[in-house]
């Protein structure tokens, strides 16, 4: 609802736009965005031909904070120092920036009040349209209020008032940033990079195999070789609270040794999610392909020093 409304303000302001909504697991509570274009109608024939996902945001709206901690989610992929991100929480801009270590404008919309009857969630939607169309610049309030009436007209003037209300108090709650949101750049052809390939051996059948019936094999299948983005621990900054990560590690993949928390990279699918949960930030996410190549170097190294002593 929050990407009609915004799309619908938006072609009312005099833009070409193009609005659409992505759906994960069809489950309650599963993690679900929008996406918003929009190109200034310069000439008659001007349209959007890009229909993908949008790589490079110049403004994300995060509705939920407890989806920042969720890598499967995305919130924040594609970012750039350019980007705003204006995320719906409780917590202050400079905690989140601690946290997420961001060089992005980052801006909190303060959350409404806790509904006591769950049934009557606050209209989020409503709110993130009404701070994002602020944000933007080109957007009037009558042209969002427009577009409100427009989408939830057949919801009743009840539903309608309400929604307007809140996207108002939105709007309103982020003056002193309007406009802050600016148009990103063309992605030129020719700064086009080929994706880094990953080398994925395949292991026998008698691993590799769907029909494995013998008891207690999980360890012989190497999920690790899933893995995209591999977390490393900075001893240097681990304080040993191992109970943290080696608890909330889905995969039991982390083991403790005299209190000092262990990464088992064969097993580890790389879910980030004791990234997410290191209380002193100790451990970091790196692409494995970069951990791939710093093992080879280190293998080779340690190669050439073995030669070296026979030879001596």
């Amino acid at each position: 609802m929050a990407s009609r409304v915004l799309g619908t303000a938006l072609f009312r302001s005099g833009f070409i736009v193009q609005d659409a909504p992505k759906y994960g697991a069809e489950r309650r509570g599963a993690p679900i965005f929008s996406t918003v274009r929009a190109a200034r109608a310069a000439a008659e024939d001007t349209t959007i031909k890009e229909r993908g996902t949008i790589h490079r945001p110049d403004l994300v709206v995060v509705a939920d904070d407890t989806l920042l901690a969720v890598p499967a989610a995305g919130t924040l992929h594609g970012i750039t120092t350019t980007t705003v991100v204006l995320v719906n929480s409780r917590e202050s801009a400079a905690t989140w920036r601690h946290r997420l270590n961001l060089e992005a404008t980052l801006l909190i919309l303060p959350t409404t009040e806790e509904a006591r009857d769950r049934a009557e969630l606050p209209h989020i939607g409503a709110i993130c349209a009404g701070a994002a169309a602020c944000l933007l610049g080109v957007i009037e309030p009558t042209a969002l209020e427009a577009a409100i009436s427009e989408e939830l007209a057949t919801l009743g003037p009840e539903v309608v008032a309400s929604n307007r209300h809140n996207a108002m108090a939105a709007f309103d709650a982020m003056t002193a940033h309007r406009g802050s949101v600016e148009e990103g750049n063309a992605v030129s052809a020719s700064d086009y990079k080929p994706p880094a390939w990953i080398e994925l051996p395949v292991d026998d059948a008698s691993i590799a195999a769907p029909d494995i019936r013998a008891i207690a094999n999980s360890v012989q299948v190497r999920t690790g070789l899933w893995r995209t983005i591999r977390p490393v621990i900075d001893y240097d900054y681990c304080k040993h609270c191992w109970w943290v990560c080696s608890t909330l590690c889905p995969d039991s993949a982390i083991a403790v040794n005299a209190d000092i928390p262990v990464i088992d990279y064969d097993h580890c699918k790389g879910c980030m999610i004791c990234v997410s949960v290191c209380p002193p930030h100790a451990i970091g996410g790196i692409p494995e392909y970069l951990a791939q190549q710093q093992e080879d170097g280190e293998a080779a190294a340690g190669r050439a020093d073995g030669a070296d002593t026979a030879n001596r």
